[in-house]
């Protein structure tokens, strides 16, 4: 079974164009070892991202998605998801 799932999200401020400012933080997770890690076991063609307004703040949030297999979620959530207490 495949389930789609927050893969990353992150804060911008506000910005004229919000798709070339989230380009190059997109970038740098993707070069990270959880990004590298995503890239190669999600479901091709399965990566996607969305930004919408932060409701905290003046600015976006952008999400990225993808999607995983049962067995690569558990391994990504224990290694990599960050829980917040907030």
């Amino acid at each position: 079974m495949v389930i789609r799932t927050v893969l990353h999200e992150f804060r911008m401020g506000d910005n004229d164009d919000p798709e070339i400012y989230a380009a190059g933080s997109i970038w740098e997770w993707q070069q990270s070892e959880a990004g590298k890690w995503c890239m190669k076991n999600c479901v091709p063609k399965s990566l996607s991202y969305g930004i919408g307004a932060d409701i905290y703040g003046y600015g976006y949030k952008v999400h990225l998605y993808g999607d995983l297999e049962e067995h690569n979620l558990t391994y990504f959530n224990l290694k990599y998801k960050r829980f917040e207490t907030t």
